[in-house]
């Protein structure tokens, strides 16, 4: 596990999962929203967003975590394990609002939490696995089959994967 795309539905978990590999990892963490955001949120130009991603998986070592499936090709070419948190919308919607009750909103570039809730995220995040999860899919069978895909379905698996991380990698003594 040296170069793992972390993707899912907004407020799955994400960024959680992420902070928490890298840290047990020793590995470099990018969240694509303090990439493709600025402080204003304003987005990057789709042909920069895409640039920014070529470099930084031409490392040897990342996480990166953002779903973006119009440059998850980039990711997928070059890593070698995707974590795809599938969570059923109403878990991924008490995320968010643990999310919004813990930083209050805003932008946390530190965290990678970008707290910007409106009724085209509520109805995106309701229509995931309706919508974009066939299509993660199908970008996962053409572009990752090298990859180890772990696709966790619930809060409890994530903190399992965490854990045999953990386990895995603690100094031997």
């Amino acid at each position: 596990m040296d170069r793992i795309a972390i993707i899912g539905c907004g407020g799955s978990g994400k960024s959680t999962v992420a902070r928490q590999l890298a840290r047990i990892l020793d590995v470099p963490l990018t969240h694509l929203d303090a990439t493709y955001y600025d402080e204003h949120w304003k987005p990057l130009p789709q042909d920069e967003f895409a640039a920014q991603q070529e470099k930084l998986v031409a490392g040897e070592r990342w996480i990166i975590e953002g779903n973006y499936a119009g440059t998850l090709p980039i990711r997928l070419a070059s890593a070698d394990t995707v974590i795809f948190l599938d969570l059923p919308a109403t878990t991924c919607l008490w995320g968010i609002a643990q999310r919004r009750w813990r930083y209050r909103g805003g932008q946390h570039h530190k965290d990678g939490v970008y707290d910007r809730i409106t009724w085209n995220f509520v109805r995106y995040v309701l229509s995931y696995r309706r919508t974009m999860r066939p299509r993660v899919r199908d970008l996962l069978r053409e572009h990752g089959l090298h990859v180890r895909l772990i696709t966790l379905t619930s809060r409890r698996q994530a903190a399992r994967l965490i854990n045999r991380v953990r386990d895995e990698h603690q100094p031997v003594t």
